[in-house]
């Protein structure tokens, strides 16, 4: 039936059709002759017409977008049908050409053994018209004869209008083996349609497999059989000799075909399978009947279940699926026989179910699989809920079921995560989550490991020299451990990582080798896939002295593709130019004796018609060189346009040498600031015009002008020949950074060359990074000692000269430079198969003959040719990792993942099979090991501590301490002082430590002379020398009494014994009883263990919390300790965290329309986690490399998160990895020194009325630390001078004060009633643990088996504690270092403890906890926090405008401002929303409930003054706070900074004025104006004629 009669466009008829814009362009004249269809309407035939040829992968392809597009999964076939009206370059030697692979590609369509046969045909033309095919003479070839000559006949004559005669002979047949292996060959096919035709009746093996399934050697997956012969396990273009898969021992699933058996009548899925071990039949699967057997017999089960089942899984009667026994007291045993392998419930025998076919409720089903999440529950009536993820790496499913508490021990041996179990229970929906679970378990049974892992049983094995890990940006999925134990459990000798441009898995491939025996010879083979660029290509090439006033001949060429080899010139463009000025042109078309491409057409508007009545390239040329004489040649990328000249001289044996010149070269280096170098580009930035881009002559003309200008701008520079454009190239970093890129691997043979690998690796990030880090070769060339350098993948120079025909002297000069040549399977490269943009790949055979030109140039050059996998992840089914990362990068094709797995020595020998077996064996074994040899075994990072050296670091420090104790405790020493310092000193000095308490001295020192306070962090505290050296304020001594005048101490008396392990603050005031001086309070009672550990050998960590606002001066600072050059930011590296990693997977599946439960999102999401996403610095780590030693010996540097406009340098490595060889000194910014500082000058101030001024300033240190008023704070607000209702029933003062300001901490506060600075001290511990708080101490004070003076709040309790116990003190610190670090208790040390009496809640408590805080850490913050407590009740002013400005995350003018009403109004408000707060509305309610407070008061705002008021920082005018421009809403610091700058050039004159002068936004000034901070200022400073009249 005929629906279209009259020709229309294709578009026009398919309008809606979406294709990608390349399809678009070749269809965009297509006519539609006629559409006809069936009468089931189930076949639809499109007749199309079109004057240039399709290749019929192209007609295929459209074919199949109308079917997805317009039909979806309707039972519809297409057809396209093509008409061509070709031009008459097209003669039949043209045409088969251009046609033969899709001539081919057709014949293998019907039949492979056709397609085969002309493949291998010779052909020959004869009298124009005549094509004579000389096929091989056998029995099939006979048989097949007829099916090729009709095809021919209608392409040639029907389809194309080519009139063509075809004529066939048969060559002479070959004797012996080759004979004989024909005559199998033909045996093989006849038995194959045996076997086809039994299945197609429906015959089947006795064990019930499908017809196609493989066995013993079967030969149905040969190359030469037709479609469907087999089930797709093994195929010629996979190249496998059995589906059986005779190259691997099987792997957990195969190949991108996880769902190979669907059921009994199931059909396999996946072209690998063979490849890996796990061919499927036809109709059948070799583990599978899976759903035939199991599906049914659930549905079954489905009609017998207990409909309970679905009832969710809480305990009780009836719907809720749990029956009560009669006997209240009655246990059921957890098993119910004594079955093998029976861990709960009854035996059962069921073959389990595939998780991916249990997509809904199903009645009772039979799984197995590995538990890879566990978790329990502990709830009502004396019962515990199992919650666990099970998966059978098909798809993963979550199982919940109850037992009894005293049953738990018992079943919690074997059913732990990682176990493999056997389960039967009753799918059912949970009620809470909606989720599909098994529930209403029946049994559990242990199995086995029924994963296949894959061996390497090579005698010799290979060395894989190509390796990703998860630091290759969002591209490898593998961990590198996980690599290289592969690799070492696989008996290779080793393993090279090679990442992308990054050295960041080095450190932690070293952690397993230092694992290993120190006599394992195996090895890590360090390296980096780099992104090489060719900076030796000179922008004048072959020049010499040649001047720029010389004669030039600027040239362009137009072709009919970019290969100088295979491709023709079509036009020819040249004008010549001399001293500046263009005197004459060259412009012709040329014949190239074969059709134009249509792509080319379209570009260049040349068609065959144009060129066919000029002469070909052979009298062309002879006539171009003679216009050229001894000129020198430009072009606009020279490399191509003179490439084809000098190509078509030696197919005319005439020798080519030119001098050239390369405008795109040139103007990368005069034109930096461009982005593209294309000749429209470059003309439009030099204003010249170019209406006819693409054609030879027009181009030519404006690369002509581009060039005069260039050669201006050149000798404005003094530069006037050729020789100095060279040499003016060769400096340019900009030009380094636009030139393309290409991969390269960079193997380490030694020390030296991971010195110069970090060198480079170094410049390539600090001086050539543009989108990726580059390498010039003339760097590279610079540091190549120690180095091997391989050719890499496809993406690498070399095979990308091969793959575009470059001249053999540009592949000799690349192969040249190579130490070895790498080949890859063809897997890795079979996307060149579908790329439009390599019409020459169109087989595997092409691809195999790109793999064996290397080896070509392997044999001629005598270098090595390595394979390699192009390893991305560890094995074929991690593909999934990868697929979703690419996917969530926005690749179109991440699905079309390319198998980038780790192989066995036997697959990758099966991979290259096709170059015969010792060749093979030569690439993949031989090779690769000569590489490996070469290598030396080393260590990523100089092995040697090396810190920095001050000169006699261990005296200053000595001199020091002894001075400050001295001015503290008088000359002579009391021996509590005296012992601690001498102990403390000899620990650090002895063990090299003193230069770091001098650094750490000198950084405190400058901050304080510069007027900031310097918290300190960690246990710093608990060394006294930290105190005496002025580091922390913290005193760790015992509570003791001394006196500022006459040096009287007190440390033994029973009154001050009294409060040993508390604080010194803590005890009551006294009179020194010698000179009636008031004394001074101290000690914190902190031991110096904490830090150092007993033998005083733990490294010493030195955390300080400089001011924010002074940070990057202590930064700066450290430049002028060590000198420029000697520090760098610590780096980190930023990796896909959990969520976004879920998120990723989520989304992935989600657009695919595929449902997936949570938890196998969960299992899948593991595999995504950890991938390398971006670098930064750690916020105030400093890295000190000591004098005489380049950085490059320890790490490479770069700036972090490739940012090119920062000066900041970080080492490559994450700091932790070289924290052990380098100092690193933790100089952090925080906002209570900040906060000191400024309330310090608020309150010094004139604007506060006080006793204070610029001569008797307010110093924050001077603060009692036992002021009873700060103390009321933390039980009630009567200190405030306001009530609870007033401040919304707040019971508490200490809102906004650091550490405990948060309702969080108040509630602890409230739980834990404080009495004391000590007490407040522990609260701050509790607050910053992890499991110290929640469920562990709070539970203990609630019961009142604890308080808060004797439950465990920091790490040091645990210590004091247990030796006061009679714990070993060695052992009680190795105890608190443990439980400290959430590592929990041995077996041994609980035995230990019970021994000394410590009680169980103690040990408990102990296991409990996750992370701990130093008791010098929370005595530090408190102290901070205490000082600006006391400021909040006796300078309110300066302590809210000092919150406000520092603290307030969410502070707005516009809620908190404009009265009291109104702010109790928002709070009301977002109150009632407080469940759908966002982050930002929870900051704002935060902020107003401390404006609430300070209303409370009695203080006020004043409104916001253009002129006076502050960027940042609130101010106190007139007795109120004046906010800043920064609390205006909309208004961010660096607009609130340019508002500030405006003010002070004068009044503005207008809102357009404004906005001008301070470039802040409409709608922040539409805001500022309703507020009325504009007062009267007019919208425009236009003046009208009224204003002068």
């Amino acid at each position: 039936m005929e629906q279209v009669g009259t020709a229309k466009l294709f578009f026009d008829v398919f309008p809606t059709l979406k294709v990608e814009d390349s399809v678009r362009m070749l269809f965009s004249d297509v006519e539609v002759k006629k559409i006809t269809t069936n009468s089931a309407r189930d076949f639809l035939h499109v007749y199309i017409f079109s004057r240039h040829l399709f290749q019929k992968k192209q007609i295929w392809h459209m074919e199949h977008k109308i079917k997805e597009q317009l039909f979806g999964t309707s039972m519809v076939q297409i057809h396209i049908e093509e008409e061509y009206s070709l031009s008459e370059q097209y003669t039949p030697a043209a045409l088969m050409a251009e046609y033969r692979e899709s001539i081919s590609q057709e014949l293998r369509d019907s039949s492979v053994l056709a397609a085969n046969m002309f493949d291998q045909a010779q052909l020959r033309f004869e009298e124009g018209q005549i094509c004579c095919l000389e096929l091989a003479d056998t029995i099939v070839s006979e048989g097949r004869r007829e099916q090729i000559l009709e095809l021919l006949d209608e392409v040639f004559n029907r389809r194309c209008g080519i009139p063509t005669e075809f004529r066939v002979t048969y060559r002479e047949k070959k004797e012996s083996k080759t004979r004989e292996f024909e005559e199998q060959r033909i045996q093989r096919e006849i038995n194959a349609i045996f076997q086809r035709n039994k299945s197609i009746h429906g015959e089947m093996d006795p064990d019930g497999m499908g017809s196609g399934a493989p066995s013993n050697g079967s030969d149905f997956a040969a190359p030469w059989e037709e479609p469907g012969s087999v089930s797709g396990a093994a195929s010629d273009r996979a190249g496998d000799s059995d589906a059986a898969g005779n190259q691997g021992r099987g792997t957990k699933t195969a190949w991108n075909a996880a769902g190979a058996a669907a059921g009994k009548n199931g059909t396999a899925n996946g072209a690998a399978a063979g490849k890996n071990g796990m061919a499927n039949g036809r109709n059948g699967s070799a583990n599978g009947t899976a759903a035939g057997r199991n599906g049914s017999a659930g549905a079954a089960a489905a009609g017998k279940s207990n409909a309970s089942g679905r009832g969710g899984f809480s305990y009780g009667q009836g719907k809720n699926g749990f029956r009560k026994d009669s006997g209240r007291d009655y246990v059921r045993p957890l098993k119910q026989g004594d079955a093998p392998g029976l861990i709960y419930g009854r035996d059962f025998e069921d073959e389990p179910l595939r998780l991916d076919q249990v997509a809904t409720e199903m009645g009772e089903i039979t799984l197995h699989g590995k538990v890879i999440s566990f978790e329990t529950r502990e709830i009502r009536n004396e019962r515990t809920i199992i919650i666990f993820s099970i998966t059978d790496f098909t798809d993963t499913i979550t199982v919940k079921m109850f037992v009894r508490n005293e049953q738990l021990a018992e079943l919690l041996g074997d059913l732990k995560k990682g176990a493999f179990l056997k389960i039967k229970g009753v799918t059912t929906i949970d009620k809470y989550d909606g989720e599909l679970t098994i529930g209403s378990i029946t049994g559990i049974k242990k199995t086995g490991d029924f994963t296949v892992s894959r061996e390497d049983l090579s005698p010799v094995k290979r060395v894989e020299l190509h390796c990703h890990t998860k630091m290759s940006d969002m591209d490898g999925v593998s961990e590198v451990k996980d690599i290289v134990g592969r690799a070492h459990k696989w008996g290779h000798p080793a393993i090279a990582v090679t990442d992308h441009g990054t050295a960041q898995a080095f450190p932690d491939a070293n952690h397993y080798i230092e694992r290993l025996d120190k006599a394992d010879p195996f090895k890590v083979i360090y390296g980096v896939e780099g992104y090489v660029v060719d900076d030796l290509t000179e922008i004048a090439v072959g020049a010499g002295e040649e001047s720029l006033d010389d004669t030039f001949v600027v040239f362009d060429l137009e072709t009919t593709g970019f290969s100088a080899i295979k491709d023709k010139i079509i036009e020819i463009g040249a004008v010549k130019v001399v001293k500046g000025e263009i005197v004459d042109s060259f412009s012709t078309f040329v014949n190239p004796r074969r059709p134009i491409p249509f792509e080319i057409t379209k570009l260049t508007s040349i068609t065959d018609e144009m060129v066919m009545e000029y002469p070909d390239i052979e009298t062309i040329l002879p006539q171009f060189l003679e216009f050229v004489g001894d000129a020198v040649l430009v072009a606009h990328n020279a490399g191509f346009d003179v490439g084809f000249i000098e190509q078509n001289c030696r197919y005319q044996d005439i020798e080519p040498h030119f001098i050239s010149v390369d405008t795109v070269a040139l103007a990368r280096v005069l034109l930096p600031t461009l982005s593209k170098y294309k000749l429209n580009v470059v003309a439009k930035a030099l204003n010249i015009s170019l209406e006819n881009h693409h054609r030879a002559v027009d181009d030519a003309g404006a690369t002509a002008e581009i060039f005069v200008k260039f050669v201006q701008m050149l000798k404005d520079r003094d530069i006037t020949t050729l020789k100095g454009i060279n040499q003016f190239g060769n400096t340019n970093e900009d030009a380094i950074r636009k030139l393309p890129t290409y991969h390269i691997i960079i193997l380490v043979k030694n020390d030296i060359g991971r010195y110069n690998l970090y060198q480079l690796i170094s410049a390539s990030n600090l001086k050539y990074f543009a989108r990726r880090p580059r390498i010039p070769k003339s760097l590279l060339n610079q540091h190549r000692e120690g180095l091997i350098i391989g050719s890499a993948c496809e993406a690498g120079e070399l095979f990308q000269a091969i793959l575009n025909q470059k001249s053999q002297e540009t592949i000799a000069k690349l192969a040249d430079f190579y130490d070895y040549y790498e080949i890859q399977p063809l897997g890795n490269n079979h996307f060149m198969l579908e790329s439009e943009k390599l019409p020459d790949i169109q087989t595997e055979e092409d691809l195999k003959n790109l793999n064996r030109q290397i080896l070509e140039l392997g044999d001629q050059f005598k270098k090595p040719v390595v394979a390699t996998c192009d390893v991305h992840f560890l094995d074929p089914e991690d593909e999934v990792y990868r697929r979703i990362i690419m996917a969530g990068k926005g690749f179109s094709d991440a699905d079309n993942q390319a198998p980038l797995y780790l192989r066995t020595t036997e697959e990758m020998l099966g991979e290259f099979e096709y170059l015969g077996s010792a060749k093979a064996y030569e690439v993949v074994v031989e090779n690769s090991n000569k590489i490996a040899a070469m290598v030396e075994k080393i260590a990523p990072v100089n092995p040697n501590k090396c810190p920095p050296v001050i000169q006699d670091s261990d005296q200053k420090l000595r001199d020091i301490c002894y001075k400050k104790a001295h001015e503290v405790y008088g000359d002579d020493l009391p021996v509590q002082v005296s012992s601690r310092l001498e102990r403390e000193l000899n620990s650090i000095i002895s063990n090299g430590y003193a230069v770091m308490y001098i650094i750490a001295q000198k950084l405190v020192w400058k901050s304080v002379a510069d007027g900031y306070l310097v918290g300190s962090r960690g246990s710093v505290g608990s060394s006294f020398v930290a105190t005496m050296a002025g580091i922390t304020e913290v005193n760790p001594l015992s509570p003791h009494y001394y006196c500022k005048k006459c040096h009287y101490s007190e440390f033994e008396s029973e009154e001050v014994k009294a409060y040993s392990g508390c604080c010194g603050f803590d005890m009551p005031d006294k009179i020194c009883p010698d000179c009636g001086e008031k004394l001074v309070k101290d000690g914190y009672d902190i031991p110096f263990e904490t830090f150092l550990g007993f033998k005083g050998d733990k490294e010493p960590d030195i955390d300080l919390n400089f001011s924010g606002d002074y940070q990057s001066k202590a930064h700066k600072y450290t430049e002028v300790l060590f000198g420029e050059g000697y520090t760098f930011k610590a780096g980190t590296i930023g990796t896909l965290a959990d969520k976004t990693a879920y998120g990723y997977v989520r989304r992935y599946y989600e657009e695919k329309n595929q449902r997936k439960r949570k938890c196998e999102i969960e299992r899948i999401s593991q595999g995504c986690t950890g991938v390398r996403r971006s670098t930064g610095q750690h916020p105030g780590g400093i890295v000190v490399l000591p004098h005489g030693h380049n950085i490059n010996e320890f790490t490479p540097v770069q700036h972090p998160a490739n940012d090119v406009t920062t000066d900041i340098v970080t080492t490559h490595f994450d700091y932790h990895s070289i924290d052990h060889n380098l100092l690193k000194l933790d100089i952090l910014g925080h906002d209570d020194p900040t906060m000191i500082k400024m309330l310090e000058e608020y309150i010094t101030s004139e604007s506060l009325e006080n006793d204070y001024n610029e001569e008797h300033p307010f110093v924050a240190t001077q603060i009692p630390l036992d002021d009873q008023e700060v103390l009321s704070l933390f039980h009630g607000t009567q200190a405030l001078g306001i009530k609870p209702e007033d401040i919304e029933g707040c019971k508490l003062g200490c809102l906004g004060i650091p550490e405990f300001g948060t309702d969080f901490a108040m509630s602890m506060v409230i739980e834990a009633n404080p009495q004391s600075l000590s007490d407040l001290i522990r609260l701050a511990g509790l607050s910053h643990g992890t499991d110290v708080w929640l469920g562990n101490a709070q539970d203990l004070i609630r019961s009142g088996t604890a308080t808060i003076s004797t439950a465990i709040c920091t790490r040091d309790d645990i210590m004091i504690y247990l030796i006061n116990q009679g714990v070993d003190s060695a052992l009680s610190f190795t105890i608190m270092e443990s439980v400290r670090k959430g590592k929990g208790l041995k077996d041994e040390w609980i035995e230990a403890m019970k021994e000394k009496n410590v009680p169980d809640w103690y040990i408990g408590s102990c296991k409990k906890i996750k992370y701990m805080f130093p008791k010098a850490h929370a005595a530090a913050y408190v102290m901070m926090a205490y000082r600006i407590a006391y400021c909040k009740i006796n300078y309110p002013l300066a302590y809210y405008g000092a919150y406000f400005s520092i603290r307030a995350d969410a502070f707005s003018y516009e809620l908190m401002c404009q009265g009291k009403e109104k702010l109790n109004y928002y709070i009301k408000d977002y109150k009632k929303r407080s469940d759908t707060l966002t982050n930002k509305e929870q900051d704002t309610l935060k902020d107003m409930r401390l404006v609430q407070e300070m209303y409370a008061r009695g203080l006020d705002f004043t409104p916001i003054d253009l002129y006076r008021a502050k960027a940042k920082q609130f101010q106190i005018v007139d007795g109120k706070l004046m906010p800043s421009f920064a609390s205006i809403e909309g208004m961010g610091e660096k607009a609130a900074e340019a508002v500030e700058l405006a003010a002070k050039d004068g009044a503005f004159l207008s809102l357009d004025d404004f906005r001008e002068r301070t470039k802040v936004s409409v709608t922040v000034i539409d805001l500022m104006s309703d507020l009325g901070l504009f007062g009267d200022l007019p919208q425009s400073n236009q003046l009208s004629l009224f204003d002068l009249a």
